[in-house]
């Protein structure tokens, strides 16, 4: 792990080495802090994530919010691996850069990656927090985000034509005045703004759908977690299921449970003082004990 040049507002950048790419992440707070790593979704960068960083380093911890490999400012898989494998080899290099084992908050697809190692390497974890997925995620809503995922191939003309195109996928959210803030999760290149992620993402197969059957055996990862594990989610979600987190409450019997009224699968984008309470109150414990 190698610290670069100050992001500003107190964030600052970092370096880790993941299995052959670099990896960018924001990191504030105090560096003996415990560590709460943060993991976003499919297609997401590391500034999904609102005031938690900041709130995390308010109350002590030292936040660090990673961009994933294909995504924001980390590397493209040289070649083109995008399994959740190569995501879940990723994180536990991460997790051997850190000095101290770390609270995991991982959102979809940062979820399912920490779902996938925290029974076998529980040593590197304080503790997971899966932030709107399960073991078990509804097809129609897992569709829906490929779909809208895989909508702009040929980019946008400007950001007001990517800001309604985010719009019309996420409704229930006020269009921004100032699509400014878009620019972070895009790419301009040959006049043209695209997803702040590798092309080539779209190409593996990361979220199980009916078209065959899931690359791992969920359940049974969620049936080896043993560190202390919050779920997280969005009361209007459409890929978790009251049926799904019930579930995924037997399979992990001492998994503590936040339901977010009102929020839909990004929770901590529809919903960011409701998510904070309920992660921090969660994480503030643990440091109690």
């Amino acid at each position: 792990m190698e610290s670069d040049t100050s992001a500003g507002n107190g964030v600052e950048l970092l370096r880790f080495r993941g299995t052959d790419v670099e990896l960018v992440a924001d990191a504030t707070g105090p560096e003996d802090g415990m560590p709460i790593l943060f993991l976003h979704g499919s297609g997401q960068t590391r500034q999904s994530w609102g005031k938690a960083l900041h709130e995390a380093a308010k109350r002590g911890y030292r936040a660090i919010s990673l961009d994933m490999r294909g995504h924001g400012d980390s590397g493209w898989a040289p070649d083109g691996a995008y399994s959740l494998d190569a995501f879940a080899d990723d994180l536990i290099e991460v997790l051997r850069q850190l000095p101290q084992p770390a609270v995991v908050v991982g959102a979809s697809l940062g979820g399912l990656t920490g779902m996938l190692i925290a029974g076998e390497h529980a040593e590197r974890l304080r503790a997971l927090i899966l932030v709107d997925i399960t073991a078990k995620v509804e097809m129609e809503g897992a569709r829906e985000v490929v779909d809208f995922m895989g909508s702009a191939e040929d980019g946008f003309a400007s950001l007001e034509e990517a800001a309604d195109a985010v719009a019309a996928y996420l409704p229930h959210r006020p269009r921004p005045k100032d699509t400014s803030g878009l620019a972070r999760n895009l790419r301009q290149r040959g006049g043209r703004w695209y997803w702040h992620w590798d092309p080539a993402f779209m190409n593996m197969n990361r979220i199980p759908t009916e078209e065959g059957p899931p690359p791992h055996d969920l359940p049974a990862a969620a049936r080896q977690i043993t560190v202390p594990t919050l779920l997280v989610r969005g009361g209007r979600s459409r890929i978790v299921s009251d049926e799904g987190a019930k579930e995924f409450l037997e399979l992990v019997p001492h998994a503590e449970y936040a339901d977010i009224a009102g929020a839909h699968h990004m929770v901590a984008g529809d919903a960011n003082d409701a998510f904070n309470d309920a992660v921090f109150g969660f994480v503030d414990k643990l440091a109690g004990e």
